[in-house]
């Protein structure tokens, strides 16, 4: 661990991986919890901006417990997930879709046959960002989309005070109430991890992605980055 309590690179991966086996089974409570139940909408209008045909296959980075899985069955789209802990995946109720233990620093899947890639709180759990972003370009069909949701910051100061309050004291407290409090502690330490809006960007373009454009949700509590795999890529 490093002096934020954050783990090194070099034990990142093996880390994250312990962690979300030992929280897989009360995730989705707390998870509900900790958002105010805002979550299911957000990952509603995510689904939403892959902006695909019916039938159009979509994977899942870090797809935990299902809940992208289901939502994208919803709307028509076969779907696979794809998750770096397997007892998030035993936990995972879902029915129609398959599910792959894999690093997504280095999927198991055939170059150019996926259609979209969503991806749900998970940006700041890879250990190499812009290496998973190739990974994405490479399955990616050209002209295929990428949609992350992923925490923010709010801009209104009384806002971005109140959520300070609630993500760094009151979700330790319910994470150690009803699951494991050490992994409740890094969760919100985690957003570190995350690049700002314009190294984002730069990491998405260089690694073949272009129309790249930002929403935010809630007023910053939440946010839905967009990107299409450049067509001229294969």
């Amino acid at each position: 661990m490093d002096s934020q309590g954050l783990p090194t690179p070099e034990d990142k991966t093996d880390f994250v991986r312990t962690m979300f086996d030992a929280i897989a089974q009360r995730y989705d409570l707390v998870n509900r919890l900790i958002t105010l139940g805002l979550d299911h909408g957000w990952r509603q209008r995510a689904v939403s901006r892959l902006g695909l045909e019916r039938d159009s296959l979509v994977l899942d980075l870090g797809c935990g417990t299902g809940d992208f899985l289901r939502e994208m069955t919803r709307a028509g789209h076969p779907c696979i997930g794809v998750d770096l802990s397997f007892a998030m995946l035993l936990a995972a109720r879902t029915i129609h879709a398959p599910v792959i233990e894999a690093d997504a620093h280095s999927l198991p899947i055939s170059q150019g046959t996926i259609d979209g890639v969503i991806s749900g709180f998970a940006l700041r759990n890879f250990t190499e960002p812009k290496r998973v972003f190739q990974e994405v370009a490479r399955i990616l069909v050209p002209g295929g989309r990428f949609v992350i949701l992923e925490v923010d910051q709010p801009s209104n100061p009384i806002v971005r005070f109140g959520h300070g309050i609630w993500f760094n004291r009151v979700v330790p407290l319910i994470g150690a109430l009803f699951s494991d409090a050490a992994a409740y502690r890094y969760l919100p330490r985690s957003v570190a991890y995350l690049p700002g809006a314009n190294e984002m960007r730069e990491m998405l373009v260089s690694s073949g992605f272009t129309a790249v454009r930002f929403e935010r949700l809630q007023g910053g509590l939440a946010q839905i980055i967009i990107a299409e795999k450049r067509r001229d890529q294969r």
